[in-house]
């Protein structure tokens, strides 16, 4: 079985918060934040395998504190753990006051991505090997996660069983 290092999908992303990206509290706008994560990662996801991929689940956002527009946030992210074809993707974001220079913690994602071959058909990838103690500690709890991926699956699925598809006025 092939390995990669997680060192090897290891991505960064840093953008200044703008006016136009806050919401009603004057902070970052989740959703803005959100397509950040989707986006990092899935670049993490895919130097991980070299294969196109595709968002499985987001599987949490945890957000921390506010971003303010006095701020930067810069995006951290890297495949974490793997099952047959797909990627467990972690991401950090940390904000920075761009006047202090004060850093913390603004939120934590994991993500779940599938890698698919040229028929769009899920294709196994590459074992990931940590090598940090960050590495280490979120490849070591990624089973316990991965069973709540796959437990919150089945519930979602006869949840959606549940739904009607109908228009509302009908």
């Amino acid at each position: 079985m092939e390995q990669r290092f997680a060192r090897e999908s290891r991505c960064f992303k840093t953008s200044r918060i703008f006016p136009t990206d806050v919401n009603n509290h004057n902070t970052l706008f989740g959703g803005k934040l959100m397509s950040y994560i989707d986006d990092i990662a899935s670049i993490a996801a895919h130097k991980h395998c070299r294969r196109s991929v595709v968002t499985a689940s987001t599987d949490s956002v945890d957000f921390l504190s506010p971003i303010h527009t006095s701020d930067s946030v810069c995006l951290e992210s890297f495949v974490t753990w793997t099952g047959t074809s797909s990627m467990e993707v972690f991401v950090k974001v940390v904000t920075e006051d761009l006047k202090t220079g004060a850093r913390k913690i603004a939120a934590t994602s994991f993500l779940t991505f599938v890698a698919l071959d040229d028929n769009k058909v899920p294709v196994e990838v590459p074992q990931v090997v940590p090598e940090t103690e960050e590495e280490t500690k979120l490849h070591e709890s990624a089973p316990q996660r991965a069973e709540m991926r796959r437990m919150r699956r089945v519930e979602s699925k006869k949840l959606a069983g549940f739904f009607k598809v109908n228009y509302p006025w009908e």
